[in-house]
């Protein structure tokens, strides 16, 4: 408060009268309309006393009962002149302006607002300096009610009429439509001059403004002008057609159908089909058949966002940020969408990608797009094409049909307003086809880059350009999808969370989200990491992370009704309460037995829900040679098991196997954990080592785990799910893992932590297999040889390579973490 004085140790006691959205200056008489209890009862006590009370003014307008701080210092004292008493309780008070206050201590403000206020002391000031703003405020006051025309002309004459400085400066202010703000200024000062020249700032900048909007209004009165005689003669003809009683109602909507039309800024083609049918429109009858079905077509073609689009965020940082803030690992989908941005960034002509990600369920593929638009700014869009059987659905009825309508594409883009949206089609792998015909061919044009530039609705008619629009498709497996979508689409495989990752995931995300679903606070539920990670191992058997996310809302539901129920916060959820919550654990983790067992080898298995570790059993027992094979085996691993029979029954000599052994024994293959389905290449080389283990008498390693195709030969062939495999390797207490060779690059994909703690060999032919995963014989050498095999030493493949304590020196190639 510049230039502000208070004259010394005398305070006076007023009520106080809070202003909403005014001032009061002195010298000014005003009337006021005070409705509030508070405000009605300082009225009524300072009626009771000399009829004077403050006036200030609150610092917001909205605040409906103001406390203390929230009222501006300065105010002034005012006198009142008149009081009448209005319907509903309202009071109109005409009040004075007297002189300036500063308030000292709020004494009451229950009742009403008490307050001791000091009179502030304006400094007198005079001369010429003070003569010439004088003159120059009352010229830019007279130029400013000449521009404004909000002030009566009247005032002007009154403002001449003034040869006192502060009550010029005070008059002016009271006058001037400015914020409250600005007011409270010139409230404060109590420097004439200083409100002077404050008074000159603000009038010159109003002036400027008041010029500018006469100058806008003179150029747009000029641009009505050029059309005033159309706009007549159109009106004039509105006026006869009334008069004769003709309904004008067509008129008035072709009218505001041209204007959507010139709003849209529709392509050539468009817009000539635009006006073609809004001229069959102006001659059809109003209540023909087909004048509803003309304007439903206007309808959807001025809405779609012919030309409207949303500008990129081509921050690579800010962007990368989004994508890790929203979800946990998936590098591959969001180094594809930052490399996209990138290219962006330094090019304006490129089409726009279309991913597909393929995964199992709940692994976050829908919400990744959401992500991805939110990441880059653009609108999202969603259609789920699970069930879809009608081509129609993607390309739209033709208009002759009853309810005819436009393809969900086109109806997604209506939806999305702009023409470069973020659009997933969920579920593309669960369309089907009949006589209808195939809505994956109709999908061919949309999805294909080359094409969907001048995609064609049936119910448009006219094509609409899709090039801009980031397609995003999500599948659980590939195998649905006709082969030529496929082939149009850039397909990104998310595997299932890992352990740890499902860890992170609940630390990051879930525990957040359900705690607060619930109606819990963080402070009041503490969960420790072990607790997660025993409801991942034994409570949730997926790939993706929803049961986890419903297991986690399950305690949060118990410890919301302990809280309820008079328990103390915080709650601790550690892994010896876990049972309390939620029963008793619904799976059981599979583990190694660690034991070295002849005709027992351990394999890897890929599933839905992750990786696996699947004990392989063969039993040799005197026979005709009959194979049997159980386990609920599929066709391809039946094979394989044939397969690795007829390469041990090859080898047999290099064995010390007699060579006839397969017509005096039978050999029976199991796969524990009949239950479960089982197929797949990959245990070849598995069920190939515990026929040597059980046909040599041999033990397999107990700290092994193998995975790999095998052919006649004994060649080793790659295989997938390398990474879930080695980790469900790790989770079960295995500690030596061997691969296929053409399988190394995989190897990096698998965690550090985990490489570390694994020793990963890779082979390429099944002899290195057996060398590195059988053991010295046990008892006899062999089961099934005969005495003089094993005194003539006809067994070269066991008496060669054995390492200390008679057991195979783990050699080859390994992988460790660079």
């Amino acid at each position: 408060m510049t230039g502000m004085t208070t004259e010394a140790n005398e305070t006076t006691l007023f009520p106080l009268l809070p202003l909403r959205g005014m001032l009061v200056f002195p010298y000014m008489i005003t009337p006021l309309d005070v409705g509030r209890e508070r405000s009605i009862r300082a009225l009524e006590e300072a009626m009771t006393e000399e009829r004077q009370l403050v006036l200030a003014a609150q610092k917001s307008a909205e605040i409906t009962e103001p406390e203390p701080g929230e009222i501006y210092e300065v105010g002034l004292v005012a006198e009142i002149k008149q009081l009448l008493k209005m319907p509903e309780g309202q009071i109109r008070v005409l009040v004075e302006g007297l002189h300036r206050v500063k308030i000292e201590e709020f004494v009451d403000t229950e009742s009403c607002f008490r307050v001791r206020v000091s009179t502030v002391v304006e400094m007198e000031e005079s001369g010429p300096e003070i003569e010439a703003l004088m003159r120059m405020v009352q010229n830019q006051f007279e130029e400013y009610v000449k521009l404004s025309r909000k002030v009566p002309s009247e005032v002007v004459v009154a403002i001449n009429s003034i040869d006192e400085a502060p009550r010029l400066a005070d008059t002016i202010a009271a006058q001037l439509i400015v914020p409250v703000e600005e007011k409270q200024y010139l409230l404060e000062s109590a420097s004439t001059r200083e409100r002077l020249e404050h008074l000159v700032l603000l009038l010159t900048k109003e002036i400027e403004i008041l010029r500018l909007e006469k100058k806008i209004q003179g150029r747009v009165r000029k641009q009505l002008e050029k059309n005033q005689k159309e706009y007549y003669l159109r009106e004039q003809m509105r006026a006869i057609q009334k008069e004769l009683g003709e309904k004008d109602a067509v008129a008035s909507e072709v009218d505001e159908f041209r204007k959507k039309i010139e709003k849209a800024r529709l392509p050539k083609a468009a817009r000539e089909q635009a006006l073609h049918e809004l001229e069959r429109l102006e001659k059809m009858p109003p209540m023909a058949a087909e004048a509803v079905v003309v304007r439903t077509y206007l309808d959807w073609l001025t809405a779609l966002p012919w030309s409207k689009q949303t500008r990129d965020r081509l921050d690579i940082a800010a962007a990368q940020a989004i994508l890790d803030e929203d979800h946990y690992g998936l590098d591959k989908v969001k180094d594809r969408i930052l490399e996209f941005l990138a290219v962006r960034h330094l090019t304006k002509k490129m089409k726009g990608p279309i991913l597909c990600l393929v995964g199992p369920p709940g692994v976050g593929k829908t919400s990744l797009a959401r992500s991805i638009a939110r990441a880059m700014e653009r609108k999202f869009v969603r259609f789920s094409l699970g069930g879809i059987r009608d081509e129609a659905e993607i390309r739209g009825h033709r208009r002759t049909y009853i309810g005819a309508m436009p393809g969900k594409v086109i109806q997604a883009m209506k939806q999305a307003g702009s023409r470069n949206p973020v659009m997933l089609l969920d579920e593309i792998d669960k369309m089907t086809m009949d006589f209808r015909g195939d809505p994956a061919s109709a999908l061919l044009e949309v999805l294909d880059p080359e094409q969907n530039h001048a995609f064609g609705d049936h119910y448009l008619e006219v094509t609409f350009d899709l090039s801009n629009v980031f397609f995003i498709t999500t599948a659980n497996v590939l195998h649905n999808i006709p082969k030529p979508l496929l082939d149009r689409m850039e397909v990104i495989q998310i595997p299932g969370y890992t352990e740890e990752e499902k860890l992170e995931i609940a630390k990051r995300h879930l525990w957040a989200k359900e705690v607060s679903a619930n109606g819990l606070k963080e402070d009041q539920i503490i969960v420790s990491d072990n607790a997660i990670q025993k409801i991942i191992a034994e409570y949730t058997r997926e790939s993706g992370v929803r049961n986890l996310e419903r297991e986690l809302g399950s305690v949060c539901r118990k410890v919301a009704k302990e809280l309820v129920s008079g328990a103390e916060a915080p709650i601790r959820v550690n892994v010896n309460s876990i049972e309390t919550y939620l029963g008793g654990p619904r799976f059981l983790r599979t583990l190694s037995e660690g034991e070295s067992k002849i005709g027992v080898a351990t394999g890897l298995a890929y599933t839905q829900v992750g990786g696996d570790i699947l004990a392989i059993e063969v039993s040799v027992m005197p026979g005709k040679g009959q194979l049997t094979i159980t386990g609920q085996l599929g066709d391809v691993m039946r094979e394989s098991a044939q397969a690795s029979l007829s390469y041990v029954r090859a080898r047999a000599a290099d064995l010390g196997i007699p060579v006839d052994f397969y017509e005096k024994h039978d050999i029976h293959i199991h796969v524990p954990e009949g239950g479960i389905p089982k197929d797949g290449p990959s245990a070849g080389i598995t069920i190939a080592t515990a026929l040597a283990s059980a046909l040599t008498n041999r033990p397999v390693r107990g700290d092994l785990a193998m995975t790999g195709e095998i052919t006649l030969r004994g060649r080793v062939l790659p295989i997938g799910g390398v990474k879930e495999k080695v980790l469900a390797a790790h989770r079960a207490g295995i500690k030596r893992v061997l691969l296929p060779k053409e399988n190394a690059r995989d190897v990096d994909d698998i965690p550090a932590n985990i490489q570390r703690k694994l020793k990963i060999a890779t082979v390429e032919h099944m002899d290195e297999v057996l060398e590195k995963a059988l053991l010295a014989p046990v008892g006899k050498v062999s089961v099934i040889a005969d005495d003089d095999d094993i005194a003539s030493g006809t067994m070269p493949f066991l008496a060669t390579g054995l390492g200390s304590q008679g057991q195979q020196p783990w050699t080859g190639e390994t992988h460790e973490p660079q």
